[in-house]
């Protein structure tokens, strides 16, 4: 029982290295700013180091929060995907573009302002645009 318990820890703890590297790759094609990454994240700007490690595989923190804001950003990757099949380069410069929908800030803007609720903020515009 105490071996199938902790292949369970470690299996969930290698997945959430996998989304790490995920999301920071993401991050990266998303052209962001350190600072900019860590807001993201629910990092503070000073935490360097943690974006380092993320980016290496290390687990994403087991904070709710932080996980929760991970498969946000997973998701907002996806429908700007869907939304612009044909295009990547607009799909990855849309979180750092200026939208009208926004009072003509960047969607980064709206997540650094607002925090976890920007980001859901965003995420729901890109849903109704993709009529979900």
């Amino acid at each position: 029982m105490m071996s199938a318990m902790l292949e369970r820890q470690s299996t969930a703890s290698e997945d959430r290295g996998a989304l790490a590297k995920m999301v920071m790759t993401l991050l990266d094609h998303w052209k962001l700013s350190t600072e900019d990454q860590a807001a993201l994240l629910g990092v503070a700007a000073s935490n360097r180091a943690a974006l380092a490690r993320y980016r290496k595989g290390e687990p994403i923190g087991t904070s709710r929060d932080q996980f929760e804001r991970v498969g946000h950003l997973l998701g907002i990757h996806k429908s700007l995907r869907l939304l612009f099949p044909q295009n990547r380069d607009l799909a990855y410069r849309w979180m750092s573009t200026r939208n009208k929908a926004f009072d003509n800030l960047t969607p980064v803007d709206v997540i650094k302002e607002w925090g976890f609720a920007g980001l859901l903020m965003v995420r729901a515009y890109l849903d109704r645009a993709r009529g979900v």
